[in-house]
C-alpha cells in the first residue's frame, strides 16, 4: 500500500494538507499511533504516524511542532496523519513544520477512529485477512480451554506466540506494570511501559478497574497480523474476567480482616486467623495502607490500591474495604520510598480522578495492626488536605513530625472551628494578625519583632496587649503561644 492509496480511501475521509507528488507514491510499511512529543524511538522507517496531537499546545506551539516533526523525519516516517478531534483542526504550526521538513501531512476527521486507519493499512499489507492470518485452529482451541481452566496471562501469551518464534509481546497495565510477556521479551521499565499504551490494543474485560485494565503491546506490529492480535486480546479478556471473579472472593475475606482492624483494641487472636485466611503470615512486619479517590465509584480505590500492591509486593498483600468504605491493604513488606514512586504512575491510570493514600508505620505483630490502621487513616486525611487541587498524594504517618504537618491530618471543619474560636475578633484585623505571626516567628522577642515590622518596641507592646485583650491569652505563657500558633496554622480564607 502507498500513501496515495490511503488518502484515496473515501471511507476514511483523510484530507491532504501538504505533500509532493513523488512522496505520495511511497510504500507504507506499517502504522504507529503516538502522542509522545518525541516519538522517534518508536517509529520505524516508512511507517505512517497517527497522532491525536495531545502533546501540542498553543503555548510554545511552533517549538513543540518542530521537535515532533523533526523526530518523525529523522526516523524515516512516510507521512503524518494528524487528528482534528483534540484541537478542532490541525494547527498551522504543525503543517508549517511538515513543509519545512518535507513530511507529507493529512488531517483525520474527528469522527474517524484511528483503529479504522490501522486496519485499512494492514488489510492493504496482508491482503484479505483469511483464516491463515489469524490464530491457528489448534492454538485457538487450546487457548480457549486454557482460559476456561483459569490459566494465567503468561501461559496464554506464550502459547499464542509459540508458532511465531521471534515475536515479542507484552501485557501491560496503565501504570506500566508488565503482567506477562513472551519468553524472548526483555524487561521494559515501568515509566517507559506506561508511555506505550497508545500503541497497544486494550483488553476488554467486565468488572476491571481502570487502574488494572490490561493492554496487549507488540513493539513490532509486523510480528503478528491484526486479526490474530485482536483474537488474543479477546482470550486475555476472558482470562482477566476469571481473575476478577477470584479477586472478588479474596476481597470478601480481606473485608472481614478490615472489619476486625477497624475496632479499637480488637481481638488479636481473631486478627491472626483473618490474616491466615488472606494468605498472610502470623508474624510481621506488616504495613497498612488506606486509599480513597475523588470520585465515588464502586471499587475504584480498591483497584488502585491493588495495582500499587502488585507493583511493590506482588502476591504478598490483602486488599479490601473497611466498614466505612475506605479501601485498605495489609502487606508484609514495602518501603515507603517504593510506594511513593509507584503512586503517581498508578494515579495516572485515571488522571481525572485524584487518588489519596496514607500509610502507617510498620508493626511487628498482628495485635498492633489496629494502631497502624489508625495512623494510616490520619495520614490519608493529611494527604487529602495537602494535595494540590485535582492532584493525587500519598502521605506516610512518619512524615508528620511538625505541628504544621500534624494539623493537616485534622479534619478541615475542625481546623476551621478551632481557628475561629481561638483567634476570635482578631481574624478581621490584618495588622494584629501580622504582628502575632511575626512575634511568634521571632520566638517572642520584642526587639526582633519591632525590627521585622519596622516599629518602635513600644508599638509592639501596645499591639501585643490588644492581641491578648481580643483572644484572652497571655503571650508570656508557652501554652497560650502554642494555642495561638496552632490557630494561625489552622486558619483558612474561609475561617
Amino acid at each position: 500500500m502507498h500513501v496515495e492509496h490511503l488518502l484515496q480511501d473515501e471511507s476514511l475521509g483523510l484530507r491532504l494538507l501538504w505533500a509532493e507528488d513523488a512522496q505520495l507514491a511511497r510504500e507504507i510499511s506499517g502504522v504507529t499511533v503516538t502522542d509522545l512529543e518525541d516519538p522517534a524511538r518508536f517509529v520505524r522507517r516508512d511507517e505512517v504516524v497517527l497522532s491525536g496531537l495531545v502533546w501540542w499546545s498553543a503555548e510554545d506551539g511552533p517549538g513543540r511542532a518542530e521537535r515532533f516533526v523533526s523526530a518523525l523525519r529523522g526516523a524515516g516516517a512516510a507521512a503524518l496523519l494528524a487528528g482534528e478531534e483534540t484541537h478542532g483542526s490541525v494547527p498551522d504550526d504543525l503543517v508549517e513544520a511538515c513543509v519545512r521538513h518535507g513530511l507529507p501531512v493529512a488531517a483525520v476527521p474527528a469522527h474517524i477512529m484511528f483503529r479504522a486507519i490501522t486496519d485499512t493499512v494492514y488489510l492493504g499489507r496482508w491482503g484479505e485477512l483469511s483464516r491463515r492470518h489469524t490464530l491457528p485452529e489448534n492454538v485457538r482451541g487450546r487457548l480457549s480451554r486454557m482460559a476456561a481452566q483459569g490459566a494465567g496471562p503468561e501461559a496464554i501469551v506464550a502459547t499464542a506466540f509459540a508458532h511465531l518464534e521471534r515475536a515479542v509481546a507484552y501485557v501491560l497495565t496503565p501504570s506500566g506494570r508488565t503482567v506477562a510477556a513472551t519468553p524472548v521479551a526483555s524487561a521494559i521499565p515501568v515509566e517507559k511501559a506506561a508511555g506505550l499504551l497508545g500503541e497497544a490494543v486494550p483488553v476488554d474485560a467486565d468488572g476491571v478497574s481502570p487502574y488494572e485494565r490490561w493492554h496487549l503491546y507488540l513493539p513490532d506490529p509486523d510480528d503478528a497480523p491484526p486479526r490474530m492480535v485482536h483474537e488474543l486480546a479477546s482470550v486475555l479478556g476472558r482470562c482477566q474476567e476469571a481473575r476478577v471473579r477470584v479477586r472478588a472472593e479474596e476481597r470478601q475475606t480481606a473485608d472481614e480482616l478490615g472489619a476486625l482492624l477497624a475496632v479499637e483494641g480488637g481481638d488479636g487472636a481473631a486478627v491472626v486467623v483473618a490474616l491466615r485466611a488472606c494468605g498472610l503470615p502470623d508474624d510481621g512486619p506488616y504495613r497498612v495502607l488506606v486509599a480513597e479517590t475523588g470520585a465515588q465509584r464502586a471499587g475504584l480505590a480498591e483497584g488502585a490500591l491493588a495495582e500499587v500492591v502488585a507493583h511493590v509486593v506482588p502476591g504478598e498483600g490483602a486488599v479490601g474495604r473497611l466498614p466505612d468504605g475506605t479501601a485498605f491493604a495489609v502487606v508484609t513488606r514495602g518501603e515507603v520510598d517504593a510506594l511513593s514512586e509507584v503512586w503517581p504512575l498508578v494515579a495516572a491510570g485515571e488522571a481525572a480522578v485524584p487518588l489519596y493514600g496514607g500509610t502507617g508505620a510498620p508493626v511487628a505483630v498482628a495485635k498492633e495492626l489496629n494502631g497502624a490502621l489508625a495512623e494510616a487513616r490520619y495520614a490519608l486525611a493529611s494527604a487529602r488536605s495537602t494535595a494540590a487541587a485535582g492532584g493525587s498524594a500519598l502521605t506516610d504517618a512518619s512524615t508528620l513530625t511538625g505541628l504544621d504537618a500534624l494539623l493537616t491530618g485534622v479534619p478541615a471543619e475542625v481546623r476551621t472551628v478551632y481557628s475561629r474560636t481561638v483567634l476570635g475578633q482578631l481574624r478581621s484585623n490584618a495588622v494584629l494578625l501580622e504582628t502575632l505571626e511575626t512575634f511568634l516567628a521571632c520566638d517572642g522577642s520584642w526587639a526582633r519583632t519591632a525590627e521585622a515590622l519596622h516599629l518602635h518596641v513600644n508599638s509592639v507592646h501596645y499591639r501585643i496587649g490588644r492581641i491578648e485583650h481580643f483572644t484572652g491569652r497571655d503571650l508570656s505563657r508557652l501554652y497560650d503561644r502554642l494555642d495561638l500558633w496552632a490557630a494561625l496554622l489552622c486558619r483558612t480564607d474561609a475561617a
